[in-house]
């Protein structure tokens, strides 16, 4: 079989799967800003009731994150992903029979837990097929996949949401999750490689010294701040916003949501090619990374002062440049064995998800703090919320860049 071929088999025997299972995930993900207002009226939520129902999907998917690393490097991605799909699909039909709040968030929560292997399955999948100098790229597309995903929940969303009630569609993205899990099953190959004759304790072991590694905590720190204010906006806040204070319709939200998603695609895309490019040339990522965070922190601290000419601007770099984050996967795959990818990649996602439920709540809460009115929630709230997450976000990025010199072992010294 000639490269060509043994490429485009690879891409669709393995990559192409992987990519499919976190599409659906992040269709998962960000469907509450679509549906959230139906889900308001018909269970009577509160701002912080829906920011809880929302995030308590990234909490379930947090408490997995240390467990899943151990069954990815024991077991193998395929194997792993396949199954808990299909915890994801018995989530998803759950939700779409609920009938109360307590139902909502429980299966909500096994969502999130069903889901939680979707990103960092492709990554171990990819450190297994592909060569490290390509590691960036292909995590950046993996990012990307799952954006396209968050695409189908705006404007396709709102559009299919005028002639079908919200749970029909859930039944729909239910028969999709159990599709992708069948293909992982039974047409994704195994990587001989993947199984290990080593011990639990080996690994756990290793786990210890990971979490014993500086430079580990401050790119979670990094990581776990950046996405508390990029994904918590991006997957419920930021639509809310649109309305509240930017005065937009549905289908108006619905389009700058499409906006921003495509600015994310090409964020990921493009960083990743970047940091690949950086990488070959025997440069540092780490500028890159925390530079872009840093660019996204300042759009997000001119939006909490009230600006709001070019707003679209503003939230445009901020979701594109809050991108830059995923380098962090790729610049740990230089510093740890293959053999740990499950367990660094998953350890670091610990605290980005920890990061997004905490965001999405408290900015529920926050907006709580204000009368709401029959059109949405105080305008006024908003510059609060926006603030107290850029404060947490600059606070990320600056710790990760005080301790730059951490990275010298796995030569992103700058």
């Amino acid at each position: 079989m000639t490269d060509g071929k043994r490429g485009l088999s690879l891409f669709w025997r393995v990559t192409l799967p992987f990519l499919a299972g976190y599409f659906v995930s992040y269709v998962y993900r960000s469907i509450n800003a679509i549906i959230g207002p139906e889900l308001v009226r018909e269970f009577g939520l509160s701002a912080a009731g829906l920011g809880l129902l929302s995030g308590i999907y990234f909490f379930a998917f947090a408490l997995f994150q240390l467990p899943l690393g151990v069954l990815l490097d024991r077991y193998g991605p395929r194997r792993v992903n396949a199954t808990l799909l299909l915890v994801a699909a018995a989530g998803g039909l759950w939700f779409a029979l609920a009938g109360s709040i307590v139902e909502l968030t429980l299966a909500r929560a096994l969502i999130g837990l069903g889901v939680s292997g979707c990103l960092m399955s492709s990554f171990s999948a990819f450190a297994l097929w592909y060569p490290q100098e390509r590691l960036a790229t292909m995590n950046g597309i993996a990012f990307a996949s799952g954006m396209l995903g968050a695409i189908v929940a705006t404007v396709p969303l709102e559009i299919v949401l005028r002639s079908m009630h919200w749970r029909e569609v859930f039944h729909v993205i239910v028969g999709v999750t159990v599709a992708v899990s069948l293909v992982l099953f039974f047409v994704v190959p195994e990587k001989i490689s993947t199984r290990r004759a080593v011990s639990l304790r080996t690994q756990l072991r290793e786990f210890a010294a990971l979490a014993r590694d500086p430079a580990f905590w401050r790119i979670a720190l990094c990581m776990g701040s950046s996405q508390l204010a990029a994904v918590s906006l991006g997957t419920l806040w930021v639509a809310t916003w649109l309305r509240d204070v930017a005065g937009y319709t549905q289908a108006e939200v619905a389009q700058a949501l499409l906006l921003f998603n495509l600015l994310m695609i090409a964020g990921y895309l493009g960083f990743g090619r970047l940091a690949d490019r950086l990488t070959r040339h025997g440069a540092s990522t780490l500028p890159l990374l925390a530079g872009g965070v840093a660019t996204a922190s300042l759009c997000l601290a001119l939006l909490a002062l009230g600006v709001r000419s070019g707003n679209l601007v503003l939230w445009g770099l901020f979701f594109g440049c809050s991108t830059s984050v995923v380098l962090s996967y790729s610049l740990f795959s230089r510093r740890y064995p293959t053999a740990m990818a499950g367990r660094v990649n998953s350890a670091l996602n610990v605290s980005v998800f920890i990061g997004m439920f905490s965001g999405q709540w408290a900015v529920g809460l926050v907006l709580n703090q204000w009368p709401q009115s029959a059109a949405g929630y105080a305008p006024q709230a908003y510059a609060w919320a926006l603030g107290g997450l850029w404060l947490v976000q600059a606070a990320g990025v600056a710790r990760l860049w005080s301790g730059r010199r951490l990275f010298a072992a796995s030569g992103d010294a700058v």
